[in-house]
């Protein structure tokens, strides 16, 4: 009996796909007795361009619920995007997973203390691009201390105008927020987030992909377009 790793079995077929070879062929090949000498496959493949594999999941069917992840909770379905530049790979991941980021707007941007300095450079590139930036008293006031001018809100527990108000109304396209400990930061972030899904709004919800995001806006600026290609057209250029 062969026992599979549940993750191992989602990442093969990526990797496969990514790389234009098959690895369970592979496997099946060398459990019957043949070596990847045999099979000609030694050397690692290293693609001249990014993958990037997106979950989708169906939270605007289930009004309410937070779309932080959580241990439990499993995809619908997944996405690949592939682009030699990394940030448009990343760019079109999200738009297949239906997070069509936008290029401008307002966007409202409220992150923990451990977050606070990585947000600076982000909000001064949004800033740069045209956003305008609202954020909540603590970000606010911290962006405003780094030069880069910014709307204050109340929290929504605290007072109005609060995101609520900028949500209700559609005067925001994208919101930034990572998760801050206590109660009433829980309380206001979730009715956050759900509404915002309610309202189709893109939503960030790390450091890492809301820098990934503006890199690739940053690359569709600058180029103008993207393009779309076949598997098989990407394959070539490992050839």
């Amino acid at each position: 009996m062969i026992e599979v790793n549940p993750r191992a079995s989602r990442t093969i077929p990526f990797v496969s796909k990514a790389i234009g070879v098959s690895l369970p062929g592979l496997a099946a090949r060398c459990m019957t007795g043949e070596t990847l000498a045999d099979l000609r496959f030694t050397k690692e493949v290293r693609p001249p361009y990014t993958a990037v594999k997106e979950a989708v999941f169906p939270f605007v069917k289930f009004p309410g619920v937070d779309v932080v992840l959580s241990p439990e909770m499993k995809s619908t379905g997944e996405v690949m995007s592939l682009d030699p530049d990394r940030g448009l790979a990343y760019l079109k991941s999200q738009i297949a997973a239906g997070s069509r980021l936008p290029q401008s707007g307002n966007v409202f941007i409220s992150v923990k203390d451990a977050d606070k300095p990585k947000v600076v450079p982000i909000a001064k590139r949004m800033s740069d691009m045209g956003f305008k930036i609202y954020a909540t008293l603590g970000t606010s006031t911290l962006l405003y201390n780094a030069g880069i001018h910014t709307s204050a809100l109340f929290r929504i527990s605290k007072g109005r105008p609060n995101l609520l108000d900028l949500i209700r109304n559609g005067e925001v396209q994208w919101i930034i927020n990572t998760t801050e400990p206590g109660a009433a930061a829980m309380v206001d972030e979730i009715l956050m987030r759900s509404r915002a899904v309610a309202a189709g709004i893109s939503i960030t919800t790390t450091i890492a992909g809301a820098t990934a995001a503006l890199e690739g806006l940053a690359d569709k600026l600058e180029f103008g377009r993207f393009e779309v290609c076949s598997l098989q057209e990407y394959h070539r250029h490992l050839r």
